[in-house]
């Protein structure tokens, strides 16, 4: 079988992947995605909230917290050129008492760090304007049509199996059928199996676990529709569940939980789910105890133990190999930025020679995604037999 020659490997084809092959789109240089399903956008990157964050609450200084800011940065430039629908409906976290008012204070604090838009209200809640929800499965389909028009190449079902020095150079990809693709870089942005990638080489920049999100999808009455992104005021046990609406204004969505798991393939939603999320979000909105639950899905964030998350680093041991490993929940929010990192690093490592920044063409096909982007996954799953 005669090998396939491309510049760039990316391993994955989530969210990160295809915005890594989009930032090498803009700069002239070719790329092949290797997704190991059947479509894109079916693991983690399909199954969180949509919502693309502003970074207000991020930890300045952070690599995480400078990738989100700088991708809210190329939203503005790149949402029309994607053709990506969203809707920048903005965020309101409402504390109460004093405890959380305390808090909020401190987040309005750490927004001006960041230079991101945030308002105290006089009743003490924090408006932001903002947060947007989009639909992620159309957000990474357009990544991918639009790095496609500049060249990119797509193949589905294409498990990677190892990885090797090419001859002379360059990065040797080996599938699971055989086939080899030479690459002069490769970029390992295989979400939670990013640290078997690593192992391929030897390496384990990090240790990868699944951290499961479940989420309740309501359908909301036509008189009762929810304008904005609801906070909940994070506290020392985590950011805690919200409610935010759907782009087409009919559904809420409530979530998520946060279980720390070891089961990569357990996309399950738990027996307990509804008992650890509803009562807090009717809380936050009381309309939802007259809105019809109709669905319910889970997603598995990638965790990196002992808290190592954002792990983005050369290889060690085999030239021209970057990984994007432990990208947490905020993944979507920052990959435009983890895209446009990734292509610097490699220029920096002279694996690749990128031109300047060039419009893409607006996708010709539209996503295969619709108003309920949420059951795509769950239906896949049921279509495999796993939970």
């Amino acid at each position: 079988m005669a090998a396939v020659h491309t510049q760039v490997a990316v391993i994955g084809g989530g969210v990160v992947g295809c915005a890594v092959a989009h930032a090498l789109a803009r700069r002239g240089v070719s790329a092949t995605v290797l997704e190991a399903e059947p479509g894109l956008a079916l693991g983690a990157s399909g199954t969180n909230s949509g919502i693309l964050h502003t970074g207000f609450d991020s930890t300045p200084g952070e690599l995480e917290t400078e990738l989100i800011l700088r991708s809210a940065e190329l939203r503005e430039e790149l949402l029309d050129e994607l053709g990506v629908e969203s809707r920048r409906c903005g965020a309101l976290l409402a504390p109460s008492g004093a405890e959380e008012l305390a808090a909020v204070e401190r987040l309005a604090a750490n927004a001006r760090t960041n230079g991101v838009e945030a308002h105290l209200q006089p009743d003490g809640s924090l408006r932001i304007p903002g947060e947007t929800v989009s639909d992620p499965v159309a957000f990474v389909h357009a990544l991918a049509g639009a790095a496609r028009g500049g060249g990119a190449t797509v193949r589905l079902g294409a498990t990677v199996v190892g990885l090797a020095a090419g001859s002379p150079g360059g990065v040797a990809v080996e599938l699971a059928d055989g086939e080899q693709v030479h690459a002069d870089a490769a970029v390992n942005c295989a979400g939670l199996y990013a640290d078997e990638v690593a192992d391929m080489v030897g390496e384990q920049p990090v240790s990868v676990y699944p951290r499961k999100g479940e989420f309740l999808v309501f359908e909301l009455p036509d008189d009762e529709p929810l304008e904005r992104i609801l906070l909940p005021v994070p506290s020392s046990m985590g950011k805690g569940v919200l409610v935010f609406p759907t782009l087409d204004r009919r559904h809420a969505i409530a979530g998520p939980t946060a279980r720390e798991r070891e089961d990569k393939r357990d996309w399950s939603v738990e027996s307990d789910a509804e008992e650890l999320i509803l009562a807090k979000a009717l809380r936050m909105y009381p309309p939802l105890a007259r809105a019809v639950r109709v669905g319910s899905y889970a997603g598995l964030r990638t965790a990196g133990r002992d808290g190592a998350n954002y792990v983005i680093e050369g290889s060690r041991t085999l030239p021209g190999l970057v990984h994007v490993a432990a990208i947490r929940s905020t993944g979507l929010s920052a990959s435009l930025g983890i895209g446009e990192h990734v292509v610097g690093m490699l220029a920096e490592q002279g694996a690749i020679d990128p031109g300047p920044v060039r419009p893409l063409p607006v996708p010709a096909e539209p996503p295969p995604s619709a108003a309920r982007w949420w059951e795509r996954s769950v239906e896949h799953r049921e279509a495999l037999g796993t939970p």
